[in-house]
């Protein structure tokens, strides 16, 4: 299932790939995190797990991926920003969303 067209970019696309650490998964909170921060920037940032991408800047999008404890998402994103982006939204990752 493909929910974005993450190939409509006509710039590099960079991805990075996160381990969910927190114990409870991508739930509503972590989702409007995500999105938050994603929507600070220009650039076109998507979330994928398995054969499922979505947009990163829509908190329906993120919460369809379905990402419990331990699920592998990968980010990927477009733009004049894109670095940027994909640090921001590691930091999150890595600080488990300020959750344990």
């Amino acid at each position: 299932m493909r929910v974005a067209n993450s190939n409509s970019c006509e710039m590099d696309v960079l991805n990075q790939e996160f381990i969910v650490a927190n114990k409870l998964g991508i739930h509503a909170r972590v989702a409007a995190q995500i999105v938050k921060v994603a929507s600070q920037f220009k650039s076109d940032v998507w979330l994928s797990k398995s054969d499922t991408t979505v947009s990163g800047k829509s908190i329906l999008d993120v919460m369809t991926l379905v990402c419990p404890h331990g699920s592998t998402v990968r980010i990927s994103a477009c733009g004049p920003d894109a670095a940027e982006a994909l640090d921001a939204l590691a930091a999150l990752f890595q600080t488990k969303f300020g959750e344990s």
